[in-house]
């Protein structure tokens, strides 16, 4: 008797043990959900909200912008630094792995950059090195130090005019674009200051200084896209060597890349005050062109003349810039009140939410340069007629920075 009720004892136990084991599989099978068909709440802020929109649409951080391989290039920089500064904010060690992801896709083991073509000297791949030197400090794997390394050397040796200023590519010689400023400049500011003891900060500023020197436009304050030294483009003013309009996303550029370098120049260098001048110009000049809207159209100072629209991507790096330029003090309280007013005009006017919570910014431009082949001549036409793309990663970066400096 006593055998038979240890039996059924034995036999409850196991089926208890045999219903928990199943419910505990059910639970980790939930926890283990795919991102895909995970969906986002909209208590969330809206940094977290778009990043997780981007983690779910690419599980592979080298798969932003639809690349099927791992490449190095700059709009993964660009989006992988705002997920470096939500890491930052929030503590959550997935954005770091996502960044992780994309740096050990791109770079082996020997700290080479497969994907990267150091002899084109192009400007943009330099933007992605960003990303490195938190990596390099938090796991001190040589490899991606000697990728940082490698970028440097490209400064180094790269192209410039006879005044100083990098080429924007070794295939538009004599060129500089605003462009150029975000992909060096911050990169060369952060491996002088960490690396070189500051030395090459003078370098750095004289960027700044042969762009306002040659691209600002007196009558508005704002900066021409490019300007060619040599003036034989096509494109290029015949007296000031100038391309023909204002494009936002390049003022974008320049604007971020004014408050990002700042953040290694310290306040008694000498250079400080320009750089900060030159981003005080600017603001200035960028709200005269505000819309009501709080956005900027895609040719800044055309308003609303026929075919012109209002711009994700330009927008989201203006608020960016000025709240950051703001948070640091380096421009009046007063530029606040316009980087809310254009973060308010993204969400309430470019931005589609889908049923599962995906975040999708619209109106935002693909793609824009000057010359190359099919030629791109800098008109207003060729402006407002370049393709569109939905959550392009030139909004989408600067858009979940811009939510982290102003807290949304």
């Amino acid at each position: 008797m006593k055998k038979i009720k240890i039996s059924g004892f034995i036999f409850i136990v196991s089926i208890i043990s045999f219903f928990t084991s199943c419910k505990s599989e059910n639970k980790n099978t939930v926890a283990e959900e795919s991102p895909k068909e995970m969906a986002i709440s909209d208590s969330l802020k809206w940094s977290e909200r778009l990043a997780l929109t981007l983690m779910k649409e690419h599980p592979e951080a080298y798969q932003i912008d639809g690349k099927e391989e791992p490449k190095w290039d700059y709009v993964h920089g660009l989006v992988l630094t705002s997920f470096e500064e939500l890491y930052k904010k929030t503590n959550n060690k997935k954005y770091y792995d996502y960044i992780k992801g994309y740096a050990d896709a791109t770079i082996d083991n020997t700290g080479a950059i497969p994907s990267y073509k150091y002899e084109n000297f192009n400007i943009d791949m330099i933007e992605a090195g960003n990303i490195l030197f938190n990596l390099y400090d938090t796991t001190k794997e040589e490899k991606y130090l000697k990728a940082i390394q490698t970028l440097r050397k490209q400064l180094s040796e790269h192209p410039r005019t006879s005044e100083g200023g990098f080429w924007h590519k070794k295939r538009y010689p004599s060129q500089m674009w605003l462009d150029g400023l975000f992909m060096g400049e911050p990169f060369y500011a952060h491996y002088t200051s960490k690396f070189e003891d500051g030395e090459n900060l003078d370098d750095v500023a004289k960027q700044f200084e042969l762009i306002q020197k040659h691209a600002l436009d007196s009558k508005t304050g704002l900066l021409y896209h490019g300007w060619d030294e040599s003036k034989a483009m096509a494109w290029a003013n015949k007296e000031t060597g100038t391309s023909p309009n204002f494009w936002s996303r390049s003022l974008g550029w320049y604007a971020m890349a004014l408050v990002d370098v700042l953040d290694y120049f310290p306040e008694n260098h000498p250079k400080q005050k320009e750089l900060v001048s030159y981003l005080n110009q600017l603001a200035e000049a960028l709200v005269k062109q505000q819309h009501s809207s709080g956005l900027w159209y895609q040719v800044t100072n055309m308003d609303d003349k026929e075919g012109n629209y209002l711009e994700a991507s330009g927008s989201a790096m203006f608020a960016y810039a000025l709240a950051k330029g703001v948070n640091k003090g380096y421009l009046p309280e007063e530029y606040k009140v316009a980087a809310n007013k254009a973060f308010d005009g993204i969400t309430r006017d470019l931005v589609k939410v889908s049923d599962d919570g995906e975040v999708i910014i619209t109106q935002a431009c693909a793609v824009a340069g000057l010359g190359g082949n099919p030629y791109r001549d800098g008109s207003f036409e060729y402006y407002v007629n370049e393709k569109k793309k939905d959550n392009d990663p030139k909004a989408t970066g600067p858009f979940i920075l811009a939510a982290l400096e102003l807290n949304k």
